[in-house]
């Protein structure tokens, strides 16, 4: 059952984290935001799939966020109970380590089982999504993508367009079209104006062409047919739908454990040791947190965020030296998480005196 203490102690960690991980997250998203119009702008993305990309890679994004959001709320409200003087009133009151460390727990231990639901499950299958809705975008990249004075290269490769200017309607004006064909003959189109339009077949466009001449025939070859037309269709397939070659962080955790090569590895070891991580700085932040009444507000915050970054530091540099074979993976990310852990549990050590009743130095 929830004691008062623990509800009090429950909301002030609770309400810092969420204030935390959304002034983050949107950070994070806003920056997200430009990087995705830049891709759509290259073709690489759908117009209409902007906002779910964003939301996609937010989810991937909750795996760093969430442990850092938790550290750092956690610090920042046991600062103010001990700045405030309140946990020392708590500890005159025989509440030690447990009495903080159980409300906690009902934090943790869910954020904890959330985490480990993104970072393993969820987050790879939304990485994996984003991938695939960029090999669809750039298979169907058609002529919509056409800039005035570029040439551009159609769906199916064997077409190149140049248009002089793009009107407001989508029509292009003063259109040039070369296209090859399998057997080696070339067609060249000139023409007034065009647009693109749509067909029955998905996997199939039409460029629609007014007012000019069509030039068939085979390069180095005096042979050419020439045509004059009002109005002339030219259909272009697609490329065949394939499915994205995902890398090891896009990939399902049950692929990892069967392929067992060195990324493969060390991504595995990175999406377990990311609730891991979640739960050793959760315990650090107690004892980091310690302060005296009336100390600087922020002081003890600048030294918790230079632990986070040598950890995750350690974190990134083990992956990297796994993937690159100079560390071995039975090794791997464990001895960074074992030294972090150790840390917290000596910090708790020394600051409940527990060295000094193991090892009593005795008195007159």
């Amino acid at each position: 059952m929830f004691r008062i203490l623990d509800r009090y102690i429950f909301r002030e960690v609770a309400g810092a984290g969420l204030g935390v991980t959304a002034v983050l997250l949107f950070i994070m998203l806003t920056n997200q935001f430009a990087l995705v119009l830049g891709q759509v702008v290259k073709g690489d993305l759908p117009k209409d799939a902007v906002f779910q990309v964003i939301g996609l890679t937010g989810l991937q994004y909750l795996t760093l966020l969430v442990p850092i959001s938790l550290f750092l709320a956690i610090m920042m409200a046991m600062g103010r109970l001990y700045r405030d003087s309140e946990f020392p009133a708590m500890m005159a009151c025989r509440i030690g380590p447990g009495g903080v460390y159980r409300p906690l727990a009902w934090l943790v231990v869910p954020v904890c089982a959330l985490i480990a639901w993104i970072a393993v499950d969820l987050g790879p299958r939304a990485m994996a999504t984003v991938e695939q809705i960029s090999v669809e975008a750039r298979r169907q990249a058609d002529l919509a993508s056409v800039e005035p004075g570029k040439f551009t290269k159609g769906g199916d490769d064997r077409s190149v367009v140049y248009v002089e200017k793009v009107n407001a309607n989508g029509q292009f004006a003063n259109v040039f079209l070369e296209r090859r064909t399998e057997s080696g003959e070339i067609a060249v189109v000139v023409a007034k104006r065009g647009e693109q339009t749509t067909s029955a077949d998905q996997n199939s466009r039409f460029i629609v062409l007014h007012e000019g001449r069509r030039y068939d025939g085979v390069p180095g070859s005096p042979e050419f047919r020439v045509v004059e037309f009002a109005e002339h269709g030219i259909p272009y397939h697609l490329p065949e739908a394939r499915e994205a070659q995902l890398k090891p962080p896009a990939q399902p955790f049950a692929t990892l454990l069967r392929v067992r090569d060195a990324r493969s590895v060390a991504e595995m070891q990175w999406r377990i040791g990311v609730p891991l991580t979640t739960l050793i700085l959760a315990l650090l932040a107690v004892p980091l947190s310690r302060s005296r009444p009336r100390q600087g507000r922020y002081g003890k915050i600048m030294i918790g965020l230079l632990v986070f970054i040598i950890y995750f530091n350690l974190l990134a540099a083990s992956k990297a030296w796994i993937e690159q074979g100079v560390l071995p993976g039975i090794i791997g990310l464990w001895w960074v998480h074992g030294t972090m852990l150790l840390l917290a549990l000596f910090l708790l050590a020394w600051q409940n005196n527990i060295f000094r009743r193991l090892f009593p130095t005795g008195g007159r």
